[in-house]
């Protein structure tokens, strides 16, 4: 049997008509007459040398060679959709999608992005919060800012940030602690965000690194999600062992002190990923340049600190 593929319009004709079930409706979808569809899918069964469906008075069921043929020319335009939207984006730098985990969104990257916006007011810029890993092609993304341990084959990553984590509270809280022990005495902001992790950077870790009982970690406020932990902090009614990413503008500020040199490493790292060839791209290049210089003074605040790995 010959394997040389039908005309792409039979094929595009079946796919719409098996996902409608209804050759009108697929044809309204694909803009012609049902007489041209119907024409388009009869060629296609020829082509096979089998039918694909069964007409009915008033619907029509697939065969099982429809059924056979139907999973893969739906994968087969998936595809050829997503890689012509992916092409089509290649020629078109007036607009960027990110995207980039809630947290780190809402506190580090929405605060500064209208310095971006600025100095490229010929750029649309569209941002998506989400912690799920999304497909660059699938979900038309052109730039991910990606926190974890790091497994990004087959794209362009680029490191941006080392995470870690310690005591932060508000000015008035900080002058009631002169040492890691008084912090019993405090209310404890617990996030989950770095759960993940084994083993965790969590308020039991922190505190065993600075040769106090831990058992102080068993009481405070759990939050889901790390931004939530430090707008309670911000609040002035708890001490949250703050992240460097999402904290650091506060801590510039003094809204936020963090008294102890002591930090832990989260061994995690933030990295700036696209499709291999798309950093090449100018407005992915000028995002990727603006994004490594506005980082730098997040980084700068490790220096002085006792970073030290979790056990």
């Amino acid at each position: 049997m010959p394997d040389r593929l039908p005309p792409l319009t039979a094929l595009r004709a079946f796919e719409a008509a098996a996902r409608h079930m209804s050759f009108r409706d697929a044809a309204d979808e694909l803009a012609v007459t049902p007489a041209a569809l119907s024409y388009q899918i009869k060629n296609l069964e020829a082509h096979l040398g089998a039918p694909l469906f069964r007409r009915l008075n008033r619907a029509v069921e697939l065969t099982e060679a429809g059924r056979m043929l139907l999973p893969g020319a739906q994968d087969g335009f998936d595809r050829l959709r997503g890689a012509w939207r992916a092409t089509q984006r290649l020629t078109e730098d007036s607009v960027l999608t990110i995207t980039a985990g809630p947290g780190f969104t809402a506190k580090w990257l929405a605060p500064r992005m209208y310095r971006f916006a600025e100095a490229n007011p010929d750029m649309e810029l569209r941002v998506s919060a989400s912690l799920r890993v999304m497909d660059f092609a699938r979900d038309e993304v052109d730039v991910a800012i990606r926190f974890g341990l790091g497994r990004d084959r087959g794209l362009h990553s680029e490191h941006l940030l080392d995470e870690w984590v310690t005591p932060m509270m508000v000015p008035e809280m900080a002058a009631r602690v002169a040492t890691p022990a008084d912090l019993a005495a405090l209310p404890l902001i617990h996030e989950d965000s770095l759960g993940f992790m084994d083993p965790r950077p969590d308020w039991a870790a922190w505190l065993r690194a600075a040769g106090v009982n831990e058992d102080a970690a068993a009481h405070g406020t759990r939050f889901s999600q790390a931004d939530h932990a430090v707008d309670m902090a911000l609040e002035g009614v708890g001490v949250v062992l703050g992240r460097a990413s999402l904290c650091d503008r506060y801590l510039a500020s003094g809204r936020l002190v963090a008294p102890f040199d002591l930090a832990l490493s989260t061994q995690a790292h933030y990295r700036f990923i696209c499709p291999e060839g798309a950093e090449a791209r100018p407005a992915v290049r000028r995002f990727r340049d603006w994004l490594m210089a506005e980082i730098e003074p997040t980084r700068a605040l490790a220096e002085g600190r006792r970073i030290v790995p979790l056990d």
